[in-house]
């Protein structure tokens, strides 16, 4: 169809041996419906290839189009180019080739030992390594630091779920590198560098790899993993990464056949005052992660009850391009200011309730911040208070005409799956989720919660929301143009 109102501007054309080219401009948002905004987030570039020239519109026939999509950041802040030290050099965390279970969703866990009495060093770069053919079913790849108290760490290479799981790994908390499907290599600012080796570090590191592997492919190996550069000339501070938003629990669920669904998770203005120092933190980059069913994120900084700044937003997210986002400007976070993190999902193609947890068809909500100065703050997230939740269940329950279950042998899992999902179970777990209370985990690196009383904390309330800055076509409308047809053997 011919778009009614028309906004792009052709500047030149041109021939070569190579093709028929076109230079034309359209603003980032031109106030019609229609059209897709550019803005410095995930853009879908939609493109399709002819397999003959056509000299008229009457002439594209749709169906013999071969299309593709390409997901790109158009719009980047301007960063500098930064030069990697002289004394850098090379550490990688690998899987030990890995024979990738036929299963659709695995979680493999190795521990690696540094070298012993490795000094403290500065991360300056982290990019993954993938092995060739299994770019597609490598999902994403941790790289998580043990704690320091632990003199020893047993040797271990399987499933994070085994039971045979040493049980010291859950102790290996402390994030060094973080990498999802579609991230770029990461460069740290010029001031700052992630911390590895030292005495008050540990020198066991756990790696985490998560397999999608739909096709249930059999014997294929698998050796992927994280390219660590450090160097030992210490940079200013020392920088940290932080997870916000929902805690991987099933009792935060999405309905099946929605079309926008949001969860929110709060770092409350309880943990940073527990937690921050007193000048606070920088934020100076961000990568966010939800699975298929995400849609958008947002992560907005709250003091004193009003919304004051958003630390990142994606309102096309895809789970197949979790680029760390550079921001463009460092947000500081001060003691007593809250972090809220909203995913909006999209289940109209489920009909069954999607729960929150590890698997691609379970959902995630999640904003691993890079920051600075480092502190002990490794994990401020949220759910709903689970009481609550029950009495969400009892509810739908009788009035759905059943009788409540509160066996202990029932799992939330079994209580979603028992609903009938109507406008009404929707609205009402909708209410429940922005309005009860919530259980908080205000994590140490440790994994141990720092001290407080964390259960039945009450949703940080925000009185002022942050209103979108007018688009430059809001402000001043323009006419439509008529469109500019180009043959491809003439000029315009």
């Amino acid at each position: 169809m011919l778009d009614t109102q028309q906004d792009y501007q052709l500047l030149e054309t041109h021939q070569s041996s190579e093709g028929f080219f076109l230079l034309f401009k359209r603003p980032f948002s031109t106030c019609d419906p229609h059209d897709y905004i550019i803005e410095a987030r995930t853009v879908h570039i939609i493109y399709a290839l002819l397999e003959h020239p056509i000299l008229s519109l009457h002439e594209l026939n749709i169906s013999r189009l071969q299309p593709g999509v390409q997901r790109v950041l158009l719009l980047r802040p301007d960063t500098l180019s930064l030069a990697l030290p002289r004394d850098v050099q090379t550490l990688e965390v690998l899987a030990p080739e890995v024979i990738i279970p036929t299963q659709e969703t695995t979680y493999w866990c190795h521990i690696y030992q540094l070298p012993p009495n490795m000094p403290k060093n500065h991360i300056v770069k982290y990019e993954s390594v993938i092995t060739p053919g299994n770019e597609a079913i490598v999902h994403h790849i941790e790289v998580f630091e043990c704690s320091p108290q632990m003199d020893t760490v047993p040797s271990y290479s399987g499933s994070c779920d085994s039971k045979m799981k040493p049980r010291k790994l859950n102790y290996c908390r402390h994030v060094l590198a973080a990498w999802a499907m579609g991230a770029e290599p990461f460069y740290y600012p010029a001031d700052a560098g992630l911390p590895l080796g030292g005495e008050s570090s540990s020198r066991f590191l756990r790696l985490e790899v998560h397999y999608h592997n739909p096709l249930l492919i059999s014997g294929r190996r698998d050796s992927s993993g994280i390219r660590l550069w450090y160097t030992p000339s210490l940079r200013r501070f020392d920088a940290g990464i932080m997870e916000l938003g929902l805690v991987y629990t099933p009792v935060m669920a999405i309905p099946p056949r929605q079309r926008s669904f949001q969860l929110t998770g709060y770092c409350t203005d309880k943990c940073t005052q527990t937690a921050l120092p007193a000048g606070g933190v920088h934020i100076f980059a961000s990568q966010l992660h939800t699975h298929l069913a995400g849609l958008r994120v947002r992560t907005v900084l709250v003091r004193g009850g009003r919304e004051v700044e958003v630390v990142q937003e994606d309102r096309h997210f895809s789970t197949h391009y979790q680029i760390i986002r550079v921001l463009k400007k460092m947000v500081t976070v001060l003691p007593g200011d809250a972090l809220v993190t909203k995913c909006t999902y999209n289940t109209e193609d489920r009909n069954k309730v999607t729960v929150g947890g590890f698997g691609i068809m379970e959902e995630m909500c999640v904003n691993y911040v890079h920051y600075y100065p480092r502190t002990q703050l490794e994990l401020c997230k949220s759910h709903v208070d689970t009481d609550y939740l029950q009495k969400y269940f009892s509810l739908i329950n009788r009035f759905q005409g059943r009788e409540s279950c509160s066996c202990p042998q029932t799992t939330v899992e079994e209580q979603f799956s028992s609903i009938t999902w109507d406008g009404f179970s929707g609205d009402v777990l909708n209410s429940l989720y922005i309005t009860s209370p919530i259980s908080m985990h205000c994590n140490q690196s440790t994994a141990e919660l720092f001290p407080g009383q964390w259960e039945k904390q009450e949703i940080p309330v925000v009185t002022a929301e942050l209103q979108r800055a007018p688009y430059p076509c809001e402000l001043n409308p323009r006419a439509s143009a008529n469109p500019t047809e180009v043959r491809s053997d003439s000029s315009v």
